[in-house]
């Protein structure tokens, strides 16, 4: 009879919450660290967010020649300017920084058209400017905050107090370490950023929702085995599906990173590195906090019938 593939072994029983002492210290560095890159060296803030001029073009020829027409553009002097492929393969996509003042931002517009010539059809060109860009920044921290708090009060409701502040504790640690990904590579910071964080948020949950589920129903089951135990328990128990999740994910994200190209890099990098420390943080994070919040067996005791009822209808 076929057993399956087991990607980790059944009786795998690792000590993490008996590392906790240096996961702990590895931790408040991911945390630490990035925040002090940012205060030091600061965000690559992209168009979306510093203002600009995208300008939507489509060339003349069955596909358009990115190298060639990033090689036309890039001698202006407009500064950090952007090009990419999207939609059909002659459509051609172009973001320009913001430049000193409006006269120079029309002066810019007109350089490019120059540089172009008559190759291309220009089908759209709109300028962002400092409100707009400034109505971002907020809108995308306004997102990331909301998502937060309704990921705690779900937390809490569904578990208790302790589980949703392990998890708000451990997905602020998952987006600190992201944004110093941004910081520390100099990658730039935009609005498909801000999507790679709210998506990491939402992947990283899932899976500390699933060790939780676990640990909520081994407090139930093994009444008189130690805390630190019965954490590691749960996690080694839940360790195959959480090893063959991130494993998944993180190979199907890689082809973006390779060979994705620009304009997608940087999003494809930050999740790939939030697979990676969304299952650090499950792992040696959200768990080991059941110990400093006090996580008590008494919430998740089964009253005496109703636990008859469950072994009858069992049987």
């Amino acid at each position: 009879m076929f057993r399956g593939l087991h990607f980790v072994p059944p009786d795998t029983r690792i000590g993490f919450v008996r590392l906790r002492t240096i996961s702990w210290v590895i931790s408040a560095l991911l945390t630490v660290v990035p925040l002090l890159l940012v205060w030091q060296v600061g965000l690559n803030f992209g168009i979306d967010f510093v203002g600009g001029t995208l300008i939507e073009v489509q060339t003349k020829e069955s596909e358009a020649n990115i190298s060639d027409i990033r090689a036309k553009l890039t001698g202006l002097g407009l500064g950090e300017v952007q090009i990419q492929e999207f939609g059909a393969p002659n459509d051609v996509l172009i973001r320009i920084s913001a430049q000193p003042t409006e006269q120079e931002q029309q002066a810019s517009i007109a350089k490019v058209k120059g540089a172009l010539g008559d190759t291309v059809d220009y089908r759209r060109i709109e300028v962002v400017g400092p409100t707009v860009s400034g109505e971002l920044i907020s809108g995308g921290t306004v997102a990331v905050v909301i998502a937060m708090i309704a990921i705690l009060i779900y937390i809490w409701f569904r578990f208790e107090w302790q589980f949703a502040v392990a998890a708000i504790a451990s997905l602020v640690h998952d987006v600190t370490g992201t944004i110093g990904l941004y910081s520390a590579l100099q990658l730039e910071f935009n609005l498909s950023s801000i999507a790679a964080i709210l998506t990491i948020i939402g992947y990283s949950l899932n899976d500390k929702v699933v060790i939780f589920d676990r640990i909520r129903e081994n407090l139930r089951k093994y009444r008189k085995m130690p805390i630190t135990e019965l954490l590691d328990l749960s996690i080694n128990e839940t360790l195959s599906r959480t090893v063959l999740t991130h494993v998944t994910t993180f190979l199907a994200m890689m082809p973006f990173v390779l060979v994705g190209g620009e304009a997608i890099f940087g999003f494809a990098l930050a999740m790939v590195w939030g697979i990676v420390i969304g299952a650090y943080s499950s792992i040696y994070v959200a768990a080991p906090l059941q110990l400093i919040l006090g996580v008590k067996r008494e919430g998740h005791m089964v009253a005496p019938a109703k636990a008859k009822e469950r072994a009858a209808a069992r049987a």
